[in-house]
């Protein structure tokens, strides 16, 4: 029986650590951009968070652009450019330039996420209706790169009209439709294969339009938060400063920059912070590469995903890199 091996991608949100300056992450983004190139990643994506303490990564056509000048060969995009809180003319045209100076190689990725408190909302000027508005801004975004939007005669985004780049939709189960109709790429989150996801999936499948400006077929990425190590108690330990910033998140309203593990598992925990460190960790892939592999080679089976997208953050970063050269090693097929 033949067997297919599923491209892996990275999407590094440039995770700050407790102590450490922001600039520090965003530097860490694009050294490891250069290390996932090596190890024959496909993509190397970045993300957009604001006013959040644990991110330093606020503007990812900016840092996207650096990553790209850093590499030669693997893809680079945003994971994505929330598109509520922009003019979609501005993203078109940042993506032009993108596109411009680095040809072939730029991934055009938008979700519809907002700020997460009214204070950020109302510094970017989006409010929470503007996830409502996201299909009609997607479709105007797609129209700049084809010759303009109806609604603005005579305008143009240059440099991006007449360039094709592929499109990606960062989406859950609802947003699944609205890539299915604009003939994008659909990124969506969750490793657990919860038939939830896996009847997103399908729906997203059966309504799929194919767009001049988009793909012939549908296509799905898979993405979520995966550790290897030597051991399973390695590779968990190695997320363990992710979903204790998750669980702080949840009850106090504020996404933390990374601790240490050790600090993190000597931490008394309320009840309820204790709830959603572990079901964080829950929702993780980790073990040992053949744990792995084969949990990652059912999941796709069973979403029939395209494309696995890795999402894992650590504290220790050289623990998160072997991480990733494991991976990469093993792969994930399927067949």
């Amino acid at each position: 029986m033949t067997r297919t091996r599923i491209p892996l991608s990275v999407l590094d949100r440039s995770r700050t650590r407790r102590g450490r300056p922001p600039g520090e992450a965003l530097r860490d983004t694009v050294r490891f951009a250069r290390e996932a190139e090596a190890l024959g990643y496909r993509r190397f994506w970045v993300s957009e968070h604001h006013s959040v303490p644990g991110v330093a990564g606020s503007a990812p056509t900016v840092l996207a652009g650096a990553v790209a000048a850093a590499t030669s060969r693997i893809r680079v995009g945003t994971g994505g450019v929330m598109l509520p809180n922009h003019r979609p003319m501005v993203v078109a045209e940042q993506f032009g330039v993108l596109e411009s100076l680095f040809p072939g190689r730029i991934d055009l990725g938008v979700g519809r996420s907002v700020g997460f408190t009214d204070g950020i909302r109302r510094a970017l000027g989006a409010g929470k209706e503007a996830v409502e508005e996201f299909e009609e801004r997607l479709g105007e975004l797609v129209a700049w790169f084809e010759g303009g939007a109806a609604a603005y005669p005579q305008v143009h985004a240059w440099p991006a009209e007449g360039l094709r780049l592929p499109l990606f939709v960062l989406a859950n189960d609802a947003g699944a439709d609205i890539a299915a109709r604009a003939g994008a790429a659909l990124v969506i989150g969750g490793l657990r294969g919860e038939d939830r996801l896996v009847e997103a999936v399908e729906r997203y499948r059966k309504a799929f339009r194919p767009s001049a400006a988009g793909r012939a077929e549908p296509y799905v990425v898979l993405a979520g938060d995966i550790a290897v190590a030597a051991t399973e108690e390695e590779a968990r330990r190695l997320l363990v400063p992710e979903a204790w910033a998750l669980a702080y998140s949840r009850t106090r309203g504020v996404f933390p920059p990374l601790e240490p593990a050790e600090e993190v598992e000597e931490r008394v925990m309320t009840e309820r912070e204790r709830g959603h460190f572990e079901s964080a960790l829950r929702g993780y892939v980790y073990g040992t590469e053949e744990q792995v592999a084969g949990r990652l080679s059912e999941l796709v089976g069973r979403v029939g995903a395209d494309e696995v997208l890795v999402t894992a953050s650590g504290y220790d970063r050289e623990a998160l890199l072997d991480s990733y050269r494991r991976l990469a090693r093993v792969g994930v097929e399927v067949g």
